[in-house]
């Protein structure tokens, strides 16, 4: 027998290398993530609370933050402080609150709709149309509250979109952000024009307008106010369920369309959300401006370019920039006041001018 010098196969001896475990995935950055929202979320609550506490206490009439929270919980009605609370200060705080969340949200769904860091509720147009048909409820259905401005602002909000948007479907490429914005542009030019050509032929209509249209939460009353605030919830409801679909468009449509998003149904959506936001904040506070333009780009220092975090901050961050410039607004001008959509433009310009100039663009 040939011994070959080889052990039987058996004998073979294997050296098995240890099993690797499986190494755990990194958690440091999705902890940083969660504690970094957290935190901004915790800042901009702390923000809206101040924002709440000098609406009801500063003004023409200082009124110290003890006699405020003893007139909400146990109010008389013959000292003269607690009815300045109740009955002037708390309707101009509910209606900023609701107004701002409105425009807020409004200005993060168009930017997210359009692809346009620059883009706001009056980019299509859907200002316009709601002050055109509000100035025509003014003028020949002698409308004087929020209540009846309401359907006129919903109504003109809805023309607007629709013409804005059947406009730039014009075309092979369908609906681009670049032909709704220019389209918008357009149509808030022509409404404009309307506008005037109405209020010059009724002086009266233009007395009551042009204090509407200065963008102020005075002379506002809860009767008038709560009635909107189901339209306000709506929409905000159609906006967060927008979230996703707005991460999706900021791919682009191809992308998009490729990840099975449909975007006719998705800019439906938006639109509507769009709609009733803006025509429930043109409504109770006037055509104000700014507002939904820079609110969606201080949500994204803490939000980064996730849709769903980015509406959270601008629900948060819309009131709390409302409500201080119409503080500011009464602070400056005593023992007169500056409308807040007057303050919130003048000072706004500069802030967004120091954000493009110090920060990064971010991607929508």
């Amino acid at each position: 027998m040939v011994r070959t010098g080889r052990r039987p196969l058996a004998a073979t001896r294997t050296t098995a290398r240890p099993t690797a475990r499986p190494t755990a995935r990194p958690t440091g950055l999705p902890r940083a993530r969660s504690r970094t929202l957290t935190i901004g979320v915790l800042l901009t609550l702390l923000g809206l609370s101040a924002a709440i506490a000098a609406s009801l206490a500063v003004g023409a009439r200082g009124i110290p933050l003890e006699t405020v929270w003893s007139a909400l919980l146990a109010p008389d009605p013959t000292l003269t402080d607690h009815t300045v609370v109740r009955d002037l200060r708390v309707p101009r705080t509910v209606v900023g609150l609701l107004a701002g969340l409105a425009l807020g949200l409004a200005g993060a769904v168009m930017q997210g709709l359009t692809r346009n860091p620059l883009a706001d509720p009056g980019l299509l147009g859907v200002n316009a149309g709601a002050s055109l048909f509000v100035v025509a409820g003014i003028a020949w259905f002698g409308m004087t509250s929020a209540t009846g401005y309401v359907w006129f602002a919903f109504i003109g909000a809805a023309v607007a979109a629709v013409i804005v948007y059947a406009i730039g479907s014009l075309g092979r490429d369908g609906a681009t952000p670049i032909k709704l914005a220019l389209a918008g542009t357009a149509l808030t030019a022509a409404f404009t024009s309307l506008i005037t050509i109405v209020l010059l032929s009724d002086g009266e209509a233009f007395d009551r307008y042009r204090f509407w249209a200065a963008g102020s939460l005075v002379s506002r009353d809860l009767e008038s106010t709560l009635p909107l605030v189901p339209f306000v919830l709506a929409g905000a409801l159609l906006a967060a369920v927008a979230g996703r679909m707005l991460n999706a468009l900021a791919l682009g449509d191809d992308l998009a369309r490729g990840l099975g998003q449909n975007l006719v149904a998705a800019r439906i959506l938006c639109g509507v959300a769009v709609v009733l936001l803006c025509g429930s904040a043109t409504a109770m506070a006037g055509p104000i401006v700014f507002v939904g333009l820079a609110v969606p780009h201080l949500a994204r220092w803490f939000a980064g370019p996730d849709y769903r975090w980015i509406l959270v901050f601008s629900a948060l961050l819309g009131p709390t920039l409302l409500l201080a410039a119409d503080v500011l607004g009464r602070v400056i001008a005593r023992p007169g006041e500056i409308e807040a959509g007057l303050v919130v433009a003048f000072l706004g310009a500069p802030v967004l001018i120091a954000l493009v100039r110090r920060t990064k663009p971010v991607g929508l």
